[in-house]
Formats: C-alpha cells, sequence, structure tokens
C-alpha cells in the first residue's frame, strides 16, 4: 500500500475542516505526534500492546497451526518435536502482564485504555461506543496511561 492510499481525507464531525489521516498510524501514534500524550504515556501503551499483541489476544480469523502435534519420522513417541520452543510460555508471560497493567489501570480507566490502546479504535470511535461527551476520552486515556506506566515503572 503507497503513502497515498494510507491516507484518507476526512471531514471533521461540526466543522468545516478537513484532515487527512494516515490509515496505518495508531491512534495512540496519533495523539504523541500531535504531543497530546508523553513519550512516557507512550512508552507505557506501546508496552501493554505489545504484551497484548504477544499473549495472541487479538481475534482469530483463521486456525492455528504452531501446535498441530504431527508425527515425524524421527522416531520419537509423537507430538511437536522434542527441541521445538514452548511458545506458549511466553504467551502465558504476557497475558499475565496484559491482566496485570489492566488492573492497575483499574476498572473506570480500562475501558477507554483497550479501545484505544489494543483495539486501535479512534477517540472519537471509543467516545460514542463507551456513551462519553466528545474531547473527555483524552483525558481519561492519560490518567490510564500514567497507571499503567506505573505498573511497568517507566
Amino acid at each position: 500500500m503507497t503513502l497515498a492510499q494510507q491516507l484518507k481525507e476526512q471531514r471533521m464531525p461540526g466543522s468545516a475542516r478537513i484532515v487527512t489521516m494516515n490509515l496505518s498510524e495508531s491512534p495512540l501514534g496519533w495523539l504523541r505526534a500531535r504531543g497530546l500524550v508523553s513519550v512516557r504515556q507512550f512508552d507505557a501503551g506501546e508496552k501493554l500492546r505489545g504484551d497484548f499483541e504477544r499473549a495472541s489476544l487479538g481475534p482469530s480469523v483463521t486456525m492455528r497451526w504452531d501446535a498441530s502435534g504431527v508425527r515425524g519420522g524421527s522416531g520419537h513417541s509423537g507430538g511437536l518435536a522434542p527441541d521445538a520452543p514452548d511458545r506458549t510460555t511466553g504467551q502465558v508471560a504476557a497475558k499475565q502482564r496484559f491482566d496485570a497493567a489492566i488492573a492497575a489501570a483499574g476498572p473506570g480507566l480500562a475501558d477507554i485504555l483497550w479501545r484505544t490502546v489494543c483495539a486501535c479504535d479512534t477517540m472519537p470511535d471509543a467516545e460514542r461506543a463507551l456513551g462519553w461527551p466528545a474531547r473527555s476520552g483524552r483525558l481519561v486515556l492519560g490518567m490510564a496511561l500514567d497507571r499503567v506506566a506505573d505498573y511497568y515503572r517507566l
């Protein structure tokens, strides 16, 4: 996809302005590029998203073939090869870190954090989905990211 295809012009609701958006940029990256979140908050969000991705918590759209247990001709009793890495240990640890970071954010702040950082919803979409007033999500997201940064000791 070219940069021209990644950019999209969108009319902002309630204004005559047209804004160009980079569709490959995350909502958190968009906020950081405009100075609306600090470096510490951005790093905390990226660390949380990394744990989310490593734990494979996102929706799966295809069949998983990573632990198929196909027998090989090597003479062992079946299952995975004896020297195959245990990928689930890393996933379990990432899931535990993700759950603890979300718990550190708190129940009222975890919703906007998950929507913008993990699900990559734009701020207006997340505010609408949560039934919040326009432009209220950024403040709440900032508080959530500060708590997650404290959890990750950033």
